[in-house]
């Protein structure tokens, strides 16, 4: 790749490839993106995409994740005002709340999540582990299954497991007792 030498061009390559991603990205991605070979020039680059980002949207960030990845995002207070525009879903509701499961339950096994979930739950798995949401290892003829680093990253979870384990704790329990004072209650499907 030719080398870029105006800081407006490797700019927008810069924005281009946040944009499209919808993953986060390293710094090494970004760097290639850019087309300046330069760590110091990415980083400058990062430092104003995300100052402007800052103050032209209201909804939309770009930011650092611990591993020092970036990802351009919704902010996600603004989650649930879009879910109904979005195109489609990444998960259907099925999936992505045998997901909610194994991320509430870890580590489980695949009996376990056939006994509460159904054998539907194979699907799932399937699904899961090709968008790399989850992975297993084999104990014995079990299979045990967590979620995986690209599962906070995708939904903007940060800490450890026990952190996500307190955090969906306190979602069921909220979800638990508004169905006690309304008699249909709205599926809480937001991890963060």
């Amino acid at each position: 790749m030719a080398k870029i030498a105006n800081t407006d061009d490797a700019t927008a390559r810069i924005e281009a490839a946040l944009y499209s991603a919808g993953r986060p990205l390293r710094i090494e991605e970004l760097i290639r993106a850019s087309g300046t070979e330069s760590r110091t020039k990415t980083l400058e680059s990062l430092d104003n995409i995300m100052k402007n980002t800052k103050s032209v949207f209201k909804a939309l960030e770009v930011i650092t994740l611990p591993d020092g990845s970036y990802v351009f995002q919704l902010k996600p207070e603004f989650s649930s005002t879009v879910k109904r525009y979005a195109s489609k879903p990444i998960l259907p509701n099925a999936a992505l709340k045998t997901l909610s499961y194994i991320a509430y339950s870890q580590p489980i096994s695949s009996k376990q999540l056939v006994e509460t979930r159904g054998s539907g739950v194979y699907a799932h798995l399937k699904e899961l582990r090709q968008l790399d949401f989850i992975q297993h290892q084999n104990i014995g003829r079990l299979k045990i299954y967590t979620t995986t680093e690209k599962f906070q990253k995708y939904f903007g979870i940060q800490g450890n497991v026990e952190d996500l384990k307190q955090r969906l704790f306190s979602k069921v329990r909220k979800t638990a007792s508004m169905s006690q004072t309304n008699p249909a209650p709205q599926i809480v499907t937001e991890l963060n």
